[in-house]
């Protein structure tokens, strides 16, 4: 303790005594806080609101108001299952992929493409996932059994 204070308390007292020798020659303006690095929400300059200087929010007030944000969106019609995603018997995907005893490996595999160019589940809206993802697994293991077949060379 010196001169009756806790070492805490005079160390607080010489943080003070070498802070005001700073705050004299810097005289921080009346509408800021020191340390703020922006305006306050008084700070409004001739006509300038204080929602502009929010630079990071003016997408959102833009996206709000305007022409625009007046119309609804229309709405979206429900998809419709296109004729091929109904039928998933293997005996209707077999007659779509059209194996053959003439295919070649090279051939299967371009058929393999196409099917699922047409039949990939991504493709498809998400209600008729079930029946893409169900054709492609019939189809792949068509094909499958068709390459496991052919004649190795």
């Amino acid at each position: 303790m010196l001169f009756g204070q806790s070492v805490f308390q005079s160390v607080l007292e010489r943080l003070r005594t070498e802070e005001e020798p700073a705050e004299e020659t810097q005289a921080p303006a009346a509408h800021r806080v020191s340390g703020l690095a922006t305006g306050l929400a008084f700070d409004v300059m001739q006509g300038i609101s204080v929602a502009s200087q929010r630079i990071g929010e003016a997408y959102f007030d833009n996206l709000a108001s305007g022409p625009a944000a007046e119309e609804a969106p229309p709405p979206q019609p429900e998809p419709v299952m296109p004729n091929h995603l109904a039928r998933i018997a293997p005996e209707e995907i077999a007659i779509e992929l059209a194996i053959a005893a003439a295919d070649t490996q090279q051939t299967l595999n371009e058929k393999r493409r196409a099917f699922a160019k047409a039949n990939h589940p991504d493709g498809v809206a998400a209600p008729f996932r079930d029946n893409a993802n169900r054709r492609m697994m019939v189809a792949n293991l068509l094909i499958d059994e068709a390459l496991r077949r052919l004649p190795r060379s």
